[in-house]
């Protein structure tokens, strides 16, 4: 079968979700995805995402692809056009998914492998009261005190190429060498002032890596966290980048506060080199033995 690529850009509140990946009885994006885009295309369909985001964890602008027959797309009043796409399945997903754009792409781009970084927000609030309850389902409540400068602090330490086994849970062939190029802080104050009763900011983490493990981001958050709050020393978290393995004293921050914000690919005509790229070992510099996976 003659097929072509199709470039989805896709937003979901993942609070009703087990996650993106799908799981036979739950409710999941990937799911939900597939079974409105098969009933369009009558025909069965496979998405291939840039990450597959947790139980509870949001997306503002999650990528994935999928490979049709573009004959499809001429036999239903889609006019042969992807972004026709839009349109019908405003109709049919529910209110906590939507599909933002549909595109053709290139058939080198891989919504995965093509990926040069994936960015991450987590959002907290840390009035003691808890969280504003218009945001309750993208913040999550922080009500133990902490210190934002030992926050960056603990948050700069962990930067660069590194082995970060102590923060994601090991899954068989995959490696857990990352390049954490971004983990900064920025707090907003309470709309009613410092002064006002029970008064608290909010805090939002911009988190920036080639790539992330499997519940590396909220592991890094809590770990950070633990710092601020003065239950853990900062030698300890740089001490963290020397374990291989799965470090049971990191905290995991609730999947409420995490969103995917972006995910960044290179320009078309270096698609191919970087899903060779991606693919690659990776090592940590002076490291000995190799890791499996990509």
């Amino acid at each position: 079968m003659n097929t072509r690529r199709i470039r989805l850009d896709v937003a979901y509140d993942g609070t009703d979700f087990s996650g993106w990946a799908r799981q036979p009885g739950r409710r999941t994006v990937c799911g939900v995805l597939e079974a409105e885009l098969a009933t369009v295309l009558r025909h069965p369909v496979t998405l291939t995402v840039a990450g597959r985001t947790d139980a509870g964890v949001h997306a503002r602008a999650q990528v994935c692809h999928l490979d049709v027959d573009p004959a499809w797309l001429d036999q239903r009043p889609l006019e042969g056009r992807p972004e026709a796409l839009v349109r019908r399945l405003v109709r049919l997903l529910p209110s906590d998914i939507a599909v933002m754009d549909a595109r053709w792409a290139p058939a080198e781009f891989d919504a995965r492998f093509s990926a040069m970084r994936r960015h991450y927000e987590y959002r907290l609030s840390t009035a003691p009261w808890g969280v504003e309850p218009t945001r309750a389902r993208d913040t999550a409540a922080w009500t133990r005190r902490a210190d934002l400068e030992s926050v960056r602090e603990a948050s700069t330490r962990l930067l660069g190429l590194n082995d970060f086994a102590a923060f994601c849970r090991r899954r068989d062939g995959a490696t857990t060498v990352r390049e954490l190029q971004r983990f900064d802080w920025r707090a907003e104050p309470d709309p009613r002032g410092a002064d006002a009763p029970g008064a608290g900011e909010v805090w939002t983490a911009s988190v920036s890596a080639d790539a992330f493990c499997w519940s590396m981001v909220r592991s890094l958050v809590g770990a950070v966290m633990a710092v601020g709050e003065g239950r853990r020393s900062q030698e300890w978290i740089s001490g963290l980048l020397q374990e291989n393995e799965r470090s049971s004293a990191v905290p995991v921050a609730p999947a409420c506060g995490l969103s995917l914000a972006r995910v960044e690919y290179p320009p078309d005509p270096e698609l191919g080199a970087r899903n060779l790229t991606t693919r690659e070992v990776r090592q940590v510099p002076g490291a000995g033995g190799g890791c499996c996976g990509g």
